[in-house]
């Protein structure tokens, strides 16, 4: 070959080279599922849920998944959590932001629509004030300095005349503003100072908010009553990347354009006769009937030979295959593949437990983690069932990007919980180190977990008591195991329903330790990072940030009353006294009407089961203290459970099962300075017998 052609060749191939290196750099991380759904909301690239699996913070979309059915897709920051309805890829983004309201001169906190980098539409939203004799105030931030404008509704509403369907001007019960281009960090308060006498409505409130213009339709009605939640456009754009150039996000077949609606920033288009996604790669692919782009490039480069391309393709083939290996071996070592590989060669170490498994196995098992093969997710990543080559089913989990700093903690922790060999652990059977994301390799549980079956909103027929009754006892029995009797003790810190599965025979076996932590022999207390699922969290926990074993004894006292009552924890469907069930649990509780909260499906007409029950409850809230002090320890929780589970055993029988339970569980699980005092309680409450047990079943 000619020198020319020598010079040509090693020239395209370059081009191609830095085209890929400058691809990849545009693109979510390895194992990123780049079209999720969070309900039945699609979510694109490049919004994503899932660390790395999103451009920027601005674009994170949360999928809350408790108390929620279907999931909630949530955004922006804590003070103004929006719930996503749709994201356009020409920029738009659609909400429901909070609406502020004011009644009868309660404080009001207003509304906060803080978008972070993005901007609240100017072209698409107006602020809008509802209410007799009402004021709405919006204030932000307007190129660096303060801004704040008002609107007023009047002081006509007393006269239904002045209240026109459709009309929303001064007067009328209802006024609005246009919203300054560039205005940020939005705080919307509505303010009121009617007269009842004057007014047309009863109770009346004032109302403040940003709403679409298309979908507000001013109606007298609204002078009552106004959603909690009102639907509100996002302007997105790309931004703090320079120019489009400079970023390098608009692949192949797609454009870079200005962000005219914003005033900055820029978007990814697919050219005319493409279609698809613009931020990823292969991202706009050719529509039917379309011209292919190639033929151009091809004539351009004039040396397009068949050995050229054959060539091009091995060395480009050759140089992704190498660039793979070593991705797959610098995230290994990232991830402390060697020091797991050297804690497993260790004597005593998990080597005959525990394996480590290469990315290609488990790509094989979920075929190449397809979202069908999705069977449950949550904030802590998603699961995936698998089939592995010799045919035994796995739960496989996408866990969280772990930092450098986190490395040794997270090793610690895969070897430990692979060592636990619990009939009510779900095994951990290995990991993969290989990708961005660890990948821990589960026992694969057949039947759902606690949760899908005490809240089933079908007519399937329910647990029953005594069913409930020895789930709990097991799932207490693990715990105390956990706490104290396991080589290392371990504080689960996410004890809920939903991490409580159920195989076939309703054997529990608890899951997900994404949050455990592991307790060095010579404390009691770590101070920890304040995290937890809402409805089982410790209020002590919360309080102080110090965590102990007594976190998980509040958080199984929330199990415990939701096999009592079939309730979920939280639920925001429940009017707003009802929506913590621990605390309308405790009120019905204290004043003996605990039958009124219970699950219809467990009920008896039967001394012994209302006894159980009675006895759970109080245990149950004694759990549920304020103070961690003042709760039992796990393994008294479970030896109390224990006992309960054989209350109805009269005859003797049934005493001396009871007698050798007892004595089989202190065995199992070890004896402490409470156990003396625990078993004269067990033995004093069997002989009092059932008496007062009608006051809680009326």
């Amino acid at each position: 070959m000619e020198l020319s052609g020598i010079l040509c060749l090693r020239f395209v191939l370059l081009q191609m080279l830095l085209l890929t290196v400058a691809s990849q750099l545009a693109q979510p991380g390895p194992g990123c599922v780049t079209l999720t759904k969070c309900g039945d909301l699609e979510i694109p690239y490049p919004f994503g849920t899932q660390p790395g699996c999103y451009l920027s913070s601005d674009f994170l979309i949360t999928c809350n998944y408790t108390p929620h059915n279907p999931p909630t897709p949530l955004w922006g920051t804590n003070n103004s959590n929006f719930i996503v309805t749709n994201i356009s890829m020409e920029g738009r983004l659609h909400v429901l932001s909070l609406v502020s309201k004011h009644c009868n001169n309660i404080n009001n906190s207003g509304a906060s629509l803080c978008v972070g980098d993005l901007r609240i539409s100017d072209t698409q939203n107006k602020f809008t004030v509802i209410g007799c004799e009402s004021k709405g105030y919006i204030h932000g931030r307007l190129d660096g300095k303060d801004y704040s404008n008002n609107c007023s509704t009047g002081t006509s509403c007393a006269s239904p005349d002045n209240l026109i369907d459709g009309s929303c001007s001064a007067g009328s019960g209802c006024c609005q503003l246009t919203i300054p281009k560039r205005l940020r960090d939005i705080r919307v308060y509505a303010n009121s100072s009617f007269k009842p006498p004057n007014v047309l409505v009863s109770n009346p409130c004032s109302y403040a908010f940003v709403i679409e213009n298309s979908q507000f339709h001013f109606s007298p009605s609204n002078l009552s009553k106004i959603e909690e939640r009102v639907p509100t456009v996002v302007d997105w754009a790309i931004t703090g990347n320079g120019s489009c150039t400079e970023a390098n996000l608009c692949n192949e077949n797609a454009l870079c354009i200005e962000a005219n609606h914003t005033g900055r920033g820029y978007l990814c288009r697919c050219k005319d006769g493409y279609q698809g996604n613009p931020y990823l790669s292969p991202g706009c692919k050719c529509k039917k009937g379309c011209k292919n782009n190639l033929l151009p490039i091809a004539l351009g480069v004039g040396l397009g030979s068949v050995m050229l391309l054959v060539g091009s393709y091995g060395i480009y083939y050759e140089f992704r295959k190498r660039r793979l290996i070593k991705l797959k071996q610098h995230f290994f070592e990232e991830n402390g593949g060697f020091l797991l590989e050297q804690q497993l060669s260790e004597p005593g170490g998990t080597g005959d437990t525990a394996t480590i498994f290469p990315t290609n196995e488990l790509e094989q098992a979920t075929n190449n983690f397809d979202e069908e093969k999705i069977i449950g997710r949550g904030r802590n990543g998603a699961v995936y069932k698998g089939i592995l080559k010799d045919n035994n089913p796995v739960a496989i989990k996408k866990s969280k990007k772990v930092g450098q700093s986190q490395t040794e903690p997270f090793i610690n922790q895969v070897k430990v919980l692979s060592k636990i060999n619990h009939i009510n652990v779900v095994k951990l059977l290995g990991c993969c180190l290989e990708t961005e994301v660890p990948l821990l390799v589960y026992e694969f549980v057949t039947n759902g977990s606690l949760f899908d079956h005490i809240h089933k909103k079908d007519n399937t027929p329910t647990i029953s008591w005594e069913t409930r009754l020895r789930i709990a006892t097991e799932t207490a029995g693990v715990l105390s195991y956990l706490h104290s009797d396991s080589d290392t003790p371990v504080i689960h810190r996410d004890v809920k329903s939903s991490n409580i599965l159920l195989d076939d025979n309703f054997t529990p076996k608890v899951s997900d330790f994404g949050l455990s932590n592991l307790v060095p022999m010579d404390e009691t207390q770590l101070s920890t990072m304040v995290q937890d699922t809402l409805g089982y969290l410790d209020p002590e926990y919360m309080h102080t940030g110090q965590l102990s074993a007594k976190s998980d004894v509040y958080s199984f006292g929330v199990v415990l009353i939701e096999l009592m009552t079939g309730k979920q924890a939280l639920s925001f469907d429940r009017p707003e006294e009802d929506r913590r069930l621990v605390v309308k649990f405790s009120s019905l509780l204290k004043k003996g009407r605990l039958s009124r909260i219970l699950d219809n499906g467990i009920t008896k007409n039967d001394n012994y089961t209302n006894q159980q029950i009675k006895e759970v409850a109080e245990l149950a809230s004694r759990c549920l203290n304020v103070k961690g002090e003042d709760r039992p320890s796990m393994k008294e929780v479970a030896m109390e459970l224990k006992r309960l589970s054989h209350l109805g055993d009269d005859d003797e029988g049934g005493t001396e099962e009871i007698k050798h339970s007892e004595k089989s569980y202190i065995d199992n699980y070890g004896d402490d300075n409470n156990s003396t005092a625990m078993h004269d309680s067990m033995e004093y409450q069997v002989r009092v017998g059932l008496d007062g047990a009608t006051e809680y079943f009326e």
